[in-house]
């Protein structure tokens, strides 16, 4: 089984100490640091490879929530806080559970459970063979930018190439993680790791253009 790697970031000692006790009970999650604000965290993200951060809202310097704004891309987040506001916009920010203090240890184990479960997922479908001009052809899941459908086809365009396979694009995207991609049209997938910008009613990738239907716009902006 995987060891996860834990930051625990929240300015109150005491809070930082209960979940780092709590994580001591837990076999495959292992605390790298006891932060008390996200200028630390920024240091260990740097020299370290962190799978989880639990993360306070109401920090001094920079709030959680502002500082996962400001990320393009941050390991799996659950978030620990004595607020219950800001869950809904929490789930925008790759957040997988949130804790509200004071936090059990039954609640604490269901919310990393849920992680563990999400990377052992991610591990095993981390790659796809497609069959395509009668090749299998291996496509990297991290490498996907989005997906278009083309009537009974569907063209997986990545960082390097583009692929197209007799596949329905609701039948390839129950392949992928859920909480790395989204619908943003009848005809499209897209990586939320990969968007650049959100201009109007289409989401830019790169050189790429890709629209976001009226029906789907809500939702789509919720994860961003």
């Amino acid at each position: 089984m995987k060891r996860l790697n834990c930051l625990i970031v929240d300015d109150e000692p005491i809070a930082r100490e209960g979940i780092n006790a709590y994580c001591k009970e837990i076999s495959f999650l292992n605390v790298v640091a006891l932060c008390k604000n996200v200028l630390q965290v920024n240091h260990y993200l740097e020299s370290n490879d962190i799978d989880l951060i639990f993360l306070d809202i109401n920090m001094p310097i920079l709030s959680g929530l502002d500082w996962l704004k400001g990320l393009k891309k941050s390991p799996s987040i659950i978030m620990t806080t004595a607020y219950k506001e800001y869950a809904l916009q929490s789930f925008g920010y790759n957040v997988l559970d949130y804790l509200v203090k004071p936090i059990s240890f039954k609640r604490f184990l269901q919310a990393v459970n849920k992680v563990n479960s999400y990377y052992q997922y991610k591990d095993e479908k981390s790659i796809l063979f497609l069959k395509s001009e009668r090749q299998l052809k291996k496509i990297v899941i991290e490498d996907i930018l989005f997906v278009e459908a083309m009537q009974n086809y569907i063209k997986v365009v990545t960082l390097k190439a583009s692929t197209i396979t007799h596949i329905s694009l609701k039948r390839f995207k129950d392949q992928l993680p859920e909480n790395e991609f989204i619908q943003t049209h009848k005809s499209f997938i897209v990586s939320k790791h990969k968007v650049d910008k959100i201009v109007d009613h289409d989401i830019i990738i790169g050189e790429y253009r890709i629209p976001i239907s009226v029906r789907l716009k809500k939702e789509v902006l919720a994860n961003f």
